[in-house]
């Protein structure tokens, strides 16, 4: 073992063996003494020229000795780490690179790679060099100079291979384009082993000037002091560097030396680069916005400072004696492609293990990965990470494209895929999961169970400052729990109202109403939770999964043995909403009328009520107006949609309907009297109101009056609509019982009374009922009569005594009747001459069915 500390004196080096090739170097750590007395380094203990700083390098060299050797050096901002590592650059021997914050890297890579001579710090700060062969136990590469990590601190045995001659292009090309000179003092802001701090430290040392070598972080007082003594010209920093500086206060720092500050390591946010390049402008110092990969040695494209503040969402043009070419790529138009890169700082490869050493270049060029473009006025533009796709549910997701949305939103995050889920970390203080779960989800198209959002005090990042994506992983999958969820809760809840209402943004605290739930979904989500928590309370659909998650695991009645028991597992004894009984008992009524098995009408008036209803239910919610708006029109398509389709067929294949029927426009422009001519004016009515309601809750005024008077409002309309129903302006059509016009006051009823709260509230409108529906239906009183009772109970009742069986077909029946109603009208007409009830039972079927393929679609179409 041998020691190495500023304190001992260095013996002379022995003189090279000339029976041998002397090795490749690199000239800038070779050729530090030309720099003379100029000032190398600034550190905490003082100031070391480059004639100072060239003596210690030669000394180091010779302690390492002639036979190259490789060297695994912890990196860190201190002048024992930096005299060793241009030491070994100078004299030829190969160097591991490799946090030294990290010991259980330091440690992996050390048994992965075996090295020859480990530099280290002892446990008390001083430097250690463990020389462990005499020799080498590689054959190494006479160009092999440098060995870094891509992945941080994981301690992945995959590395980079460098060359000398990469290390010294890098340099000179770095140095270029920033302007760097010997009168220039940079901040060692970024770790040694970080591809990009190394840069800062290598674009210095080049031209002769200094660095303010220093471990603090730029959000210490004491940073800015030594920088401010040392004279300071330049900072660099990644993204979570300039967190930092805006918390601090930078842009009102007065830094008089100061003269360019760069910026890589990920994407800055445009809006902040333009800032921070417009904040130079007015301070004296340039921003350069910089792009490159370890691969790459450090650069591979820089955005000259003058174009910062215009073009800040552009990585540049290519460094000087490097080039790009785009790659195509399947999926992407031709003017996206891969970002492909030559010039001389292209690694010679990669390697995975000591066999690798001994290997030359394997690679001409980089594919970077990342998806650009070229803009017209040259510059290049990054566009989406190639390489971070993943493949989630079948889904192409790119986490970086997740990122960006996340920060238009304000929210600080980092994004991983992790197998079938997306991992999302997101910063404390912006918004929380379920926010973080509805944004992702509804761009990105992934239902809620594929995703995996945590939010964090700190975003987790790598030594470097980079995200550190494997934590990401780590931090955001469930702890395994001690029991067993139990069944119908929790995730159950969560999968299943996605599966229903094809939401993708299901969280504990969501609601059916809060995820746009509407009557056609209802019942089925209704019936569906009572088989998974039993009964349910009569404002379930306002009600939190996790409230009724909560009240399903409060305790129940022990259930009854014996015959009884035996019974009520076949019959559970349940509810059923008036509202479900009342649209499973009248499209059966309807149907089986229109076959003439019964003549009992008057079940579509009462179902215009119960659309008024559930109007009231489930589409006025406490919800923004826009949310509101925006779901009411999603209703609206999902009724008009289907029915449009259905009756376009039936207008093109029979001579039964004219063509109005087909855009639901028969009930304004009727060109006759016929019978099928109206069969669908339910539906057309039905829009109609929608549609009207829509555009008048998009004006905030009326908004704002129906959330305050919730019950005066749908009154007021119910009022305005018997003027439509005594048809006192004269709007009618030839059949007024089923204009628009005439029996929107029955929509207005039911929208009343859904809001009805007390038993005055119920009596006005069982009066209004009484008075205004006799008179509607022209000698028909049993017509009359159902429909009073059929609202009555809509207003009074809201629930009947029923048993499992019933509330199953009743749940299928009601959940499938506009569907049944849109489709009957062309099945019964060839059966019900000779097999009425096959007619009635083949309708309720393809009804069904129509039912079941519209569902399945609007779960694929995510609008409607």
């Amino acid at each position: 073992m041998i020691d190495l500390t500023g304190s001992v004196p260095a013996p002379a080096a022995p003189a090279p063996d000339v029976s041998r090739p002397w090795p490749k170097t690199v000239p800038f750590a070779r050729d530090l003494a030309a720099h003379g007395d100029r000032v190398a380094l600034v550190t905490p203990d003082g100031e070391l020229t480059y004639r100072e700083l060239a003596d210690r390098v030669t000394a180091t060299a010779a302690r390492l000795g002639p036979t190259r050797r490789l060297v695994l050096l912890a990196g860190a901002n201190r002048a024992d780490a930096l005299v060793t590592h241009l030491a070994a650059l100078s004299a030829g021997h190969p160097v591991l690179l490799v946090p030294g914050d990290s010991e259980s890297t330091v440690r992996s890579l050390t048994e992965a790679y075996a090295p020859d001579v480990v530099a280290r710090p002892r446990a008390d700060g001083s430097w250690h060099l463990d020389e462990r062969h005499p020799g080498s136990a590689h054959t190494l590469h006479p160009d092999l100079a440098l060995l870094l990590s891509t992945s941080g601190s994981t301690g992945s045995p995959k590395l980079v291979r460098l060359s000398h001659a990469n290390l010294q292009a890098n340099a000179e090309s770095i140095a270029t384009y920033l302007g760097i000179d010997d009168t220039d003092r940079a901040a060692t802001t970024l770790p040694m082993h970080y591809c990009y701090g190394l840069s800062v430290i290598h674009s210095h040392l080049v031209r002769g000037a200094g660095l303010v070598l220093t471990e603090r972080s730029v959000s210490e007082a004491a940073f800015w002091e030594e920088f401010r003594a040392a004279r300071g010209t330049s900072l660099a920093g990644v993204p979570y560097t300039f967190d930092l500086l805006d918390r601090i206060g930078f842009e009102r720092m007065e830094l008089p030396h100061l003269r360019r500050v760069t910026q890589a390591g990920g994407r800055l946010a445009p809006e902040r680069a333009a800032h921070y390049a417009r904040l130079g402008l007015r301070s004296g110092w340039q921003f350069f916005v910089m792009y490159g990969q370890t691969e790459a040695t450090a650069r591979m494209a820089y955005l000259p400072a003058h174009l910062a503040a215009e073009r800040p969402e552009a990585i540049g043009v290519p460094i000087p004696g490097g080039s790009f070419r785009l790659k195509p790529v399947d999926g992407h138009g031709p003017d996206v492609g891969e970002l492909v890169y030559s010039g001389p700082n292209v690694m010679l490869g990669y390697a995975e293990s000591p066999a690798d050493l001994a290997l030359g270049r394997t690679v001409d060029e980089l594919h970077t990965g990342d998806l650009a473009r070229r803009a017209p006025d040259g510059l290049y533009e990054i566009v989406g990470r190639r390489s971070r796709f993943a493949k989630i549910l079948g889904l192409r997701i790119d986490p970086q494209q997740v990122e960006n949305l996340l920060a238009e939103h304000g929210v600080p995050a980092f994004c991983a895929g992790d197998g079938e889920a997306l991992a999302v970390a997101a910063l404390e203080g912006t918004e929380d999961e379920a926010g973080i779960r509805r944004l992702v989800a509804d761009r990105c198209g992934l239902p809620v169970r594929a995703l995996r959002v945590r939010v964090l005090a700190e975003l987790p990042r790598l030594a470097s400052g980079k995200p550190d994506y494997e934590a990401v992983r780590r931090l955001t999958r469930p702890e395994p729990s001690a029991q067993p969820e139990p069944p119908g809760t929790d995730e159950d809840l969560l999968l299943l109202y996605t599966e229903i209402l094809g939401r993708t943004d299901v969280t504990e605290d969501s609601s059916f109403v809060s995820l746009g739930g509407d009557s056609l979904c209802y019942v089925e989500m209704s019936l569906r939770l009572e088989e998974a928590l039993g009964r349910l309370p009569a404002d379930w659909h306002t009600r939190t999964i996790r409230e009724l998650r909560t009240q399903a695991a409060a305790p129940t009645e022990e259930p009854r043995r014996g015959v009884a028991g035996a019974l009520r597992s076949w019959r559970t004894r349940r509810t059923l909403e008036t509202g479900i009984a009342l649209r499973a008992a009248g499209i059966v009524l309807i149907v089986g009328s229109h076959i003439q098995i019964f003549d009992i009408k008057g079940f579509a008036h009462i179902l215009l009520g119960i659309a008024g209803y559930n109007f009231a239910r489930f589409q006025l919610t406490d919800a923004a107006r826009r949310d509101r708006v925006r779901r009411l029109w999603r209703s609206i398509a999902r009724i008009a949609l289907p029915s449009m389709v259905w009756i376009t067929g039936a207008v093109l294949l029979t001579d039964f309907y004219d063509p109005a029927n087909a855009v639901l426009l028969n009930s304004l422009i009727s060109q006759g009297n016929d019978r099928f001519d109206w069969a669908y004016w339910f539906v057309e009515a039905l829009v109609y109101f929608l549609v009207v309601l829509a555009a008048l809750m998009a004006v905030p005024l009326l908004d704002r009056l129906e959330r305050r008077y919730v019950f005066g409002v749908p009154l007021a309309l119910m009022a305005l609509g018997l003027v439509g129903r005594y048809d006192l302006l004269g709007l009618a059509s030839q059949r007024p019982q089923l204009s628009p016009s005439v029996v929107f006051w029955l929509f207005a009823l039911g929208w009343a009374a859904a809001r009805a709260t007390t038993v005055r509230q119920r009596a006005l409108l069982t009066a209004v009922l009484l008075l205004t529906v006799p008179g509607l239906f022209h000698d028909q009183p049993l017509r009359t009569t159902l429909v009073i009772v059929g609202l009555g109970l809509l207003i009074w009742v809201p629930a009947l005594p029923s048993v499992g069986p019933v509330n199953a077909l009743a749940g299928l029946l009601a959940s499938s009747s506009l569907y049944i109603y849109l489709t009957h009208y062309q099945v019964y007409p060839y059966l019900q001459n000779d097999f009425p009830l096959t007619a009635l039972f083949a309708s309720l079927a393809v009804g069904v069915g129509y039912a079941t393929f519209v569902t399945r679609a609007a779960r694929r179409v995510r609008w409607l």
